[in-house]
C-alpha cells in the first residue's frame, strides 16, 4: 500500500491485517519500553498535515497516530497563512510539501482531491504518499477504517461482522462516512444495509447502484423506530447543512424523527452497538452516553490506533511490529 484515497484499495484480507496491526501495536504500547519502540519506527519520516476543512477528530487523530511512531509533524489548516493567498495554486503548494515531508495527510472540501494530488505527485521526481482524511462529500476512506475495526472488535466474541444487520441513518445524501464505510462493508459475507432518512437526504443512487451490482441486501426506510429493533449496529449521522443552503427547517424535522433518545434506544437488541463518526449535534441524547451499547467514544480512539496501523502499512513497518 502506498497512497490511501478511497476505500476500494481495501480487500477484507487488508482490512483484517490492519486491525490484527492496530491491536498489536495498542498492546505494544501499554508499557512504557514499549510506546518507546514504537517511537523510534517512523522517527526519520516527516508528515505534513494539510487540513483546509474544519476537522477535530480526524486532525488530531491523524497527529497522535504519527507522534505515536515517532513522526515528527507540521501542519497547514488555514490558507489564508500560505501562499494561496497571493495566488499560488493548490498543487503548487501540496507540491512544496513533498520537498520537505514523507508523506501528505489531507482533508480538503473537494471531492477528489487527493486523488489528484497523488497522480500529481507521482509524476514528479519526489513522490511521496498520499492519505486522503475526507475528500469533499465524496470518500472518508480512513474513517471507515476506523468503523470497521470498532464493528470487528464489538462482534468479536458473536462471529465478526459477517451476518449482521447495519442501519446508517440521518444525512446519508451528504454524509461521506456512510457512503465509505457501506462501501467497506460489502467485503463481509451477507452484511444487511438498511439507509433511514427521509427522501431529499436518503443515500444516493450511485451508492445502490454498487450494491445492486454486488448483490448486496438492503432497504431503504423513512423511520428509525422499525429499523432498531431489528438491527445488530445503528450508524447515526448529523444534518450536515454545511454544504449548502437548504432549507434549515429541515434540521428540526430531521431531530424529531430521526433521532436516537432514551425513549426509543430500549427498542435496541441488547448487543446491538451505537455509533457515530461524530460531531453530533442532536441526533444522539447525551443520555444515551451512559448506555453500554454506545461506542462512538470508543470509534475516537479506535481510530488513532486505525491511522497507526495505517501509517506502519504504508511505511513497510508493519513486519517489525507483529514480530514483537
Amino acid at each position: 500500500m502506498y497512497h490511501c484515497l478511497d476505500t476500494s484499495q481495501f480487500d477484507r484480507r487488508l482490512l483484517e491485517e490492519i486491525s490484527e496491526l492496530a491491536d498489536a501495536a495498542r498492546f505494544i504500547s501499554k508499557s512504557k519500553e514499549g510506546a518507546d519502540w514504537l517511537s523510534g519506527l517512523l522517527s526519520h519520516k516527516r508528515a505534513m498535515l494539510y487540513f483546509v476543512q474544519p476537522s477535530t477528530r480526524t486532525y488530531l487523530s491523524f497527529l497522535s497516530a504519527c507522534q505515536i511512531l515517532g513522526m515528527q509533524t507540521a501542519d497547514v489548516r488555514d490558507t489564508s497563512t500560505s501562499s494561496e493567498v497571493k495566488g499560488e495554486t493548490e498543487l503548487d503548494t501540496v507540491r512544496t510539501f513533498s520537498s520537505y515531508y514523507d508523506a501528505i495527510i489531507m482533508r480538503h472540501y473537494k471531492a477528489n482531491f487527493a486523488r489528484e494530488i497523488a497522480d500529481m505527485l507521482d509524476k514528479t521526481n519526489r513522490p511521496v504518499p498520499v492519505i486522503n482524511g475526507g475528500a469533499g462529500k465524496d470518500q472518508h476512506p480512513t474513517q471507515a477504517l476506523l468503523d470497521i475495526y470498532t464493528l470487528r472488535k464489538s462482534f468479536e466474541q458473536r462471529g465478526g461482522i459477517d451476518h449482521k444487520k447495519i442501519a446508517f441513518v440521518g444525512d446519508l445524501m451528504r454524509g461521506r462516512t456512510a457512503r465509505s464505510l457501506s462501501r467497506l462493508l460489502t467485503r463481509f459475507e451477507n452484511v444487511k444495509q438498511y439507509f433511514v432518512a427521509p427522501d431529499f437526504l436518503q443515500i444516493d443512487s450511485g451508492v445502490l447502484s454498487v450494491l445492486d451490482r454486488l448483490g448486496i441486501s438492503y432497504e431503504l426506510v423513512d423511520d428509525i423506530h422499525k429499523v432498531l429493533p431489528e438491527v445488530d449496529a445503528v450508524y447515526l449521522t448529523r444534518l450536515q447543512d454545511e454544504w449548502d443552503d437548504q432549507d434549515k427547517t429541515a434540521g428540526h424535522y430531521f431531530i424529531e424523527n430521526y433521532a436516537l433518545t432514551m425513549e426509543n434506544v430500549g427498542l435496541l437488541r441488547q448487543h446491538a452497538v451505537i455509533m457515530h463518526p461524530l460531531p453530533r449535534r442532536q441526533e444522539i441524547s447525551y443520555e444515551v452516553d451512559s448506555d453500554p451499547r454506545a461506542v462512538y467514544w470508543r470509534q475516537v480512539r479506535n481510530g488513532m490506533w486505525a491511522r497507526v496501523a495505517l501509517l506502519a502499512k504504508i511505511f513497510g513497518v508493519e513486519q517489525e511490529i507483529k514480530q514483537v
